[in-house]
């Protein structure tokens, strides 16, 4: 069985960042789907998130993305990475982590700072609702937009391509 390309990238050496996982076109529509791999921790070398926050953060990113002015209708699904150490997110389009930066740090903002109820948990709404960590998740958010993204807008391409 061929090795799918993201287990081809370095986990030893991969920084907490914004990534380019896949581009590929729909053999049914014709359609370009890209999908981005949101690194908030550095993999084998810091904590995972607990699966509360990461649950929280799938949350608050769905419901933003699919609301968002711009993006909503691109968007294809954003979720947890098994390993819990980052996000998938998937837009149609042939899209760049230069041109997905600004919605990621946008996203990661609304996380930051949300207040109030989390949408979708409650019990006929969710299937393990009680599975939540708002303060973790601002926290995570925060520490993300703050040392990560950061230098992601700086121009960082560690934190913008994957290196070999």
């Amino acid at each position: 069985m061929e090795k799918i390309a993201s287990f081809t990238v370095n986990h030893l050496t991969l920084m907490p960042g914004v990534y380019v996982s896949r581009r590929d076109t729909d053999p049914v529509t014709g359609a370009v789907v890209t999908t981005f791999d949101l690194r908030l921790t550095a993999p084998n070398r810091e904590p995972v998130m607990n699966t509360a926050e990461c649950h929280t953060i799938e949350h608050l990113g769905a419901t933003f993305l699919r609301n968002h002015a711009i993006w909503s209708k691109r968007v294809v699904y954003f979720g947890p990475m098994g390993c819990r150490t980052g996000f998938y997110l998937v837009v149609f389009g042939e899209v760049e982590s230069e041109e997905i930066l600004p919605l990621v740090c946008e996203l990661f903002e609304f996380v930051r700072d949300f207040t109030g109820e989390i949408p979708g948990a409650k019990a006929d709404e969710c299937g393990n609702y009680l599975d939540q960590n708002l303060p973790m998740a601002s926290w995570l958010a925060k520490r993300y937009l703050e040392r990560d993204l950061s230098l992601a807008l700086a121009g960082d391409e560690t934190r913008l391509m994957y290196q070999p």
